[in-house]
């Protein structure tokens, strides 16, 4: 071995992944990505539907009592059927921090500060082993919880538009709704697998959600500005298609996209993991998971959905579709050519005198 062999890198996979040279064919596979996609999909479809989303009472309205420093060993069952046997039925209970406290939601209990919200309330007093006074009591309205989620599904709505409006200006109106379609996409799978999953929708789950469709939105205009940049040097007499630059495009910024996702997604990977279950911090766990969900699946989406989906509508305009077709005639020819060749090779091959039709033994004729 020289010197100069001995001192050159080797190009492994990882070497051109991590330098942008890698030959990843995400569109030539976007058929079964979108499989893949259609499947996930289906998957959380079926648990919204038959599970359905489990709403705190910042939405359904009722009331919620917060127990700190239990004296008494309990569970969450037990206080469950306690206050089932007091007549406070379909209640939730939660036991947080080790059998120290306890998080419990009802339906509305009538007004705040009477007979019912005292029993209740004493109930869980006499389980837990504290005193009454030191059980925090939040008490929301139906029409609150209304209010939250038509605030909500209107800000989710001013979002879907503005960025539709910014991409179409800044690129075009296909990656616009490339883009679009994206979002939805990441929408659906994190509702999907909060509703399978069982977690709490709080107001802190929406917060979560925005965000990390800013962070799925970040990804993909990463990887359209590049497919803009490579596909505008592109003309009628280019030899690659408007997919084939595309991924190649892909495939240049895929580590960026890669970097920033991982860095992203493992110190929320540690408030989820560590904070909300080893430490017992629950409130960051509505939080934690939707950022954590959604920051997975907004990688996964803007590399092989966003693109994927761009290219499909792209080839559709008769500029591209030309040079496509332009494109499918020479390999049309070279197959059958590299056909015919075959076919020479085996008929010089016959022995004997017989003449061989095809490459097959049974096609020998005398």
């Amino acid at each position: 071995m020289t010197e100069a062999t001995a001192a050159a890198p080797r190009d492994s996979r990882l070497n051109r992944l991590l330098t942008g040279r890698s030959a990843i064919d995400f569109i030539g596979r976007s058929r079964t990505f979108l499989f893949v996609t259609i499947a996930v999909l289906a998957v959380c479809l079926a648990g919204l539907l038959l599970r359905g989303l489990n709403f705190s009472i910042d939405f359904t309205g009722g009331t919620g009592f917060t127990v700190t420093g239990a004296t008494a060993q309990f569970t969450g069952d037990e206080l469950r059927d306690t206050l089932g046997a007091a007549g406070v039925e379909n209640a939730i209970v939660q036991v947080v921090d080790d059998g120290r406290g306890a998080l419990v939601s009802t339906e509305a209990l009538g007004e705040i500060g009477g007979e019912e919200q005292a029993r209740v309330l004493g109930v869980i007093a006499e389980v837990t082993g504290v005193e009454p006074d030191d059980i925090d009591i939040d008490a929301v309205g139906p029409r609150w919880g209304e209010q939250i989620t038509r605030q909500s599904l209107r800000g989710l709505a001013a979002f879907l538009v503005l960025v539709g409006l910014y991409i179409a200006l800044r690129f075009e109106a296909r990656m616009a709704l490339a883009a679009l379609v994206t979002l939805l996409h990441d929408i659906a799978i994190t509702v999907g697998i909060y509703a399978i999953v069982g977690f709490e929708v709080s107001p802190a789950s929406v917060i979560a959600l925005l965000t990390i469709l800013g962070y799925s939105l970040y990804d993909t205009v990463v990887v359209f500005d590049r497919v803009s940049e490579e596909t505008a040097r592109l003309s009628s007499v280019s030899t690659e298609t408007y997919g084939q630059t595309a991924n190649r495009a892909l495939n240049e910024v895929l580590v960026r996209s890669l970097s920033t996702s991982i860095t992203s997604i493992l110190p929320v990977g540690s408030l989820l993991f560590i904070g909300a279950n080893l430490l017992g911090a629950d409130t960051l766990q509505d939080l934690a998971l939707a950022l954590f969900v959604g920051m997975a699946v907004g990688t996964y989406s803007s590399i092989v959905v966003a693109t994927p989906f761009l290219v499909w509508l792209k080839e559709k305009e008769p500029r591209w579709a030309e040079l496509l077709k332009g494109r499918g005639a020479p390999r049309r020819a070279r197959r059958h050519a590299r056909r015919g060749d075959r076919r020479r090779r085996c008929v010089a091959r016959a022995p004997f005198g017989f003449r061989q039709v095809a490459c097959r033994p049974a096609t020998l004729t005398a």
